[in-house]
């Protein structure tokens, strides 16, 4: 009951600030346009770093429909987590306190339990079946089922493919992998990842994983290129194989409290604005990538890929999990895997 009093509050106050104009400078370095009386002011929660490729995108994101709609719409982006986190910002978008967000499928799949499909391990043969995917009925699919849950889908964000690295040796097989401790998020889904590949499966806050592998307390972790050099796990763990366990893609969605109160010529505008700030986001991100996979190669780290037929291996031990988190949409990993 409290905590629907408070997110109830904040929506009484978002409103408050669209309607008066009280705005967040929506880019770096310079100040948001004032507001008129008929422009409407929305806002826009990113948890991530302001030079980071999926607020940079959001920013482009707001420049797009500030253009396209003439000026009618307004988005002020908070960038940082100034917000809340992700599972708190989904929650004030279900209230309308806050208008549009970015983020990853996996806090988003407690709200809609269909996208735990797309976090299943290797479930794509690379980038380019995955994004087959999402670009067609079966990503669009996925974007108008969080619907239910007061939220519209608009576009998807890329956030690389998730890896395994650890302190103890280069990792080409599958055997490789046993008896390794593995720092994993606290998901069930990646707990029983890990467990089923022979590793022990370690759930542990993201902020401890650096001294965990520098005192041992676990011998590994998985992330993205990204995320090992900015935190740097490559420092404590030189040792990453490029398994592409999963590719967890990130949404970009609007609450449909707000939505609802926008015309429809200006809906279609915004969805052609999320669109082409995906296109900018998968531009900036590859770029990112790129240059923390030369980073982390240049300061020593050994980088591995896994031997001919070992995949299938992989592949192989996820049936339990496919079992479990697939029952019900059988038919719908059928028809990713085709693609």
């Amino acid at each position: 009951m409290k905590k629907t009093l408070v997110v109830a509050t904040c929506a009484i106050l978002a409103a408050g600030m669209a309607l008066t104009g009280c705005k967040k400078d929506n880019k770096a370095g310079g100040d948001a346009p004032k507001a008129d009386a008929k422009q409407m002011v929305l806002r826009y929660a990113e948890n991530q770093a302001q030079d980071y490729p999926t607020t940079q995108a959001a920013y482009k994101f707001a420049e797009l429909v500030e253009q396209k709609t003439d000026g009618r719409i307004h988005i002020d982006v908070y960038h940082g987590g100034q917000l809340g986190d992700e599972k708190a910002v989904i929650e004030q978008l279900q209230f309308g306190a806050i208008d549009f967000t970015r983020v990853s499928i996996s806090p988003l799949a407690e709200f809609d339990k269909s996208l735990n499909v797309l976090q299943l391990p290797y479930l794509y043969k690379d980038a380019a079946q995955m994004w087959r995917v999402l670009e067609g009925d079966i990503g669009e699919n996925f974007l108008k089922g969080v619907e239910k849950a007061g939220l519209i889908g608009l576009s998807w964000f890329d956030a690389g493919a998730r890896n395994f690295y650890n302190s103890k040796k280069p990792v080409t097989k599958l055997d490789d992998l046993k008896g390794l401790k593995i720092r994993v998020q606290e998901s069930q889904l990646m707990m029983g990842m890990v467990a089923a590949l022979g590793a022990s499966a370690t759930p542990m806050a993201y902020g401890e994983v650096y001294s965990g592998l520098q005192t041992g307390v676990i011998d590994g972790a998985e992330n993205n290129w990204p995320s090992y050099d900015s935190v740097s796990h490559y420092e404590v763990a030189k040792y990453y194989v490029l398994d592409e366990h999963t590719r967890v893609p990130e949404m970009q969605m609007v609450s449909k409290i707000t939505w609802d109160k926008i015309s429809p010529e200006d809906q279609a505008i915004i969805k052609e604005c999320a669109l082409e700030s995906a296109k900018v986001e998968r531009e900036l991100w590859a770029a990112k990538e790129g240059a923390s996979e030369a980073k982390v190669k240049e300061a020593g780290s050994v980088i591995t890929e896994l031997e001919p037929g070992e995949k299938e291996k992989f592949q192989a031990a996820m049936a339990p999990l496919y079992s479990q988190f697939g029952a019900g949409y059988e038919d719908i990993i059928k028809a990713i895997q085709s693609k």
